[in-house]
């Protein structure tokens, strides 16, 4: 009976416990100056029967604008303004340190018709995570979300340094989200990146279906924000947000 007992409750432990011995991967690409849809290698293998987008329909001149949310160094407030300014719709991943810091500008994210997506509550390695504890991580950001606003939020997951594999993402996505990772993107929390530099490493790399990564804390891209967008829309894009993304009409080829 004992043996039973020890050979069920190993079991359980090796059911809890993630499997950190899985390789996992830091999403990249290949840049390309061509506006081609950039190379990611093996990483098609491992995103492939997963719901995961890193680019929309690539026979569309559609882009996407995101945001990744930690925290605020003062700079988000003018970012809304532009967003508004420019009648652009956009996706903020956000994490529970940021909801909890800081509510106000959540909602006025909110207010101001965005998408909250789900950067997990702890900005956790998701490939170290236990099924459960994954589940937790993204759950307590839909209640805090559902509580501030009476409403559930979209299903919408980034994971955090976009670091995944296959089985990862296959939890995820057994929790009802879809991930998006992007094509093109920058090293742009180096709060020191001017203007320009902002502004010519998105649009030299400007393409169909385009998922743009950025986050909220340079100068520099609050700086470069309103010509990015007037040059996206002089190259004959337009800018929509990640549900028309997913929806028959955004990825029909």
């Amino acid at each position: 009976m004992k043996k039973i007992l020890f050979i069920v409750f190993a079991l359980m432990f090796l059911i809890a416990v993630p499997n950190v011995n899985a390789k996992s991967y830091g999403w990249g690409f290949k840049r390309n100056d061509d506006h081609q849809t950039p190379e990611i290698g093996i990483y098609a293998q491992e995103i492939e029967g997963t719901s995961s987008y890193y680019i929309g329909n690539p026979n569309k001149k559609i882009v996407y604008l995101t945001f990744d949310v930690g925290y605020d160094n003062g700079t988000l407030e003018k970012l809304l303004k532009v967003l508004e300014d420019k009648e652009v719709k956009a996706t903020f991943f956000v994490t529970g340190d940021f909801i909890t810091r800081e509510e106000e500008l959540l909602k006025k994210i909110v207010e101001a018709g965005h998408i909250i997506g789900n950067h997990t509550w702890g900005h956790k390695d998701i490939t170290k995570l236990s099924f459960t504890e994954l589940r937790e991580q993204l759950t307590k950001v839909e209640d805090r979300y559902q509580e501030l606003f009476g409403e559930e939020m979209y299903k919408f997951f980034r994971p955090p340094e976009g670091t995944f594999n296959k089985q990862s993402l296959e939890n995820v996505e057994k929790l009802g989200y879809t991930t998006f990772f992007w094509s093109i993107a920058f090293r742009d929390w180096d709060v020191n990146r001017g203007k320009e530099f902002v502004v010519d490493a998105i649009i030299n790399n400007l393409h169909n279906g385009a998922i743009i990564l950025l986050h909220t804390v340079s100068a520099g891209n609050i700086e470069a924000l309103p010509e990015v967008i007037d040059q996206i829309r002089s190259n004959g894009y337009s800018i929509k947000n990640l549900d028309y993304l997913i929806s028959s009409e955004g990825f029909t080829f």
